[in-house]
């Protein structure tokens, strides 16, 4: 199993933001646990990270896909955007964005056995946040495995200012997602896992097999509540999320 040298070549298409095909095409051997093996190799190489992001957490997604439960990975810290600045679309390959619900975590929060109910109290406050994915995989066509060992698609993030959980009901508060102005997806907060905190929950348990957890300071993407948006030069997608606010991103 040459983790290594998948790392590598997905290392290689992002940085020249060119998409490769399937790794599992020409790789059969790679499954989900090998994917999360490349994505560590791909983490140790990213310098700091600003947090974790899940994926698949939609219920529905993962009937559709095959799969029981969520996926995912890391946030680079140099994948940051400020509020205001904009997207810079020639630096990826097919970019797309989708809305958030974001936790920060006020303390360390780690074990096999971690709750919603302790997310909530770990947190520090949750903000209205954009991803940017940015599969390295053409066409965005891959399997678990593939999207697992790129790193979820993970590319850049913006996230709002956070807001005290308290007196706030995640599963219910309603999401508009707008694309130029239009109004291209709704949900609620429970899109995610049943309860975002959940999604949250979730991922602590799993980094607790790797002996690892979530560190204070570090934020959350609990998963992506729409469908993703491809986005081009002068687009601009605004998140709004009931009692957490709104967000905007433009593109360049």
């Amino acid at each position: 199993m040459d983790i290594s040298g998948l790392a590598t070549r997905l290392a290689e298409a992002e940085a020249g933001r060119t998409a490769i095909g399937r790794l599992t095409d020409q790789h059969p051997w790679l499954d989900i646990p090998a994917g999360y093996r490349v994505q560590r190799e791909l983490r140790t190489a990213a310098g700091p990270i600003a947090g974790w992001k899940l994926g698949v957490t939609s219920r529905a997604k993962q009937a559709q896909v095959g799969v029981s439960d969520p996926i995912y990975g890391f946030l680079p810290a140099a994948g940051a955007l400020d509020m205001g600045a904009p997207l810079d679309t020639s630096a990826l390959i097919q970019p797309r964005c989708e809305p958030e619900i974001v936790f920060v975590l006020g303390r360390d929060l780690a074990g096999p056995r971690v709750t919603a109910a302790d997310v909530l109290a770990a947190t520090s406050g949750v903000a209205v946040g954009i991803e940017v994915l940015d599969s390295r995989f053409r066409d965005y066509s891959f399997t678990m495995a593939d999207v697992i060992a790129d790193n979820t698609s993970a590319s850049r993030f913006v996230v709002g200012a956070p807001r005290p959980e308290a007196g706030i009901d995640l599963r219910l508060v309603g999401v508009v997602f707008e694309h130029n102005g239009v109004v291209v997806a709704t949900a609620s907060g429970a899109a995610s896992l049943g309860h975002p905190a959940a999604a949250v929950a979730w991922l602590a348990r799993q980094l607790a097999t790797e002996g690892e957890g979530l560190l204070a300071g570090q934020i959350v993407l609990s998963g992506g509540l729409t469908a993703a948006v491809p986005v081009t030069p002068g687009d601009v997608v605004t998140a709004t999320i009931d009692r957490l606010g709104s967000i905007e991103l433009a593109c360049r």
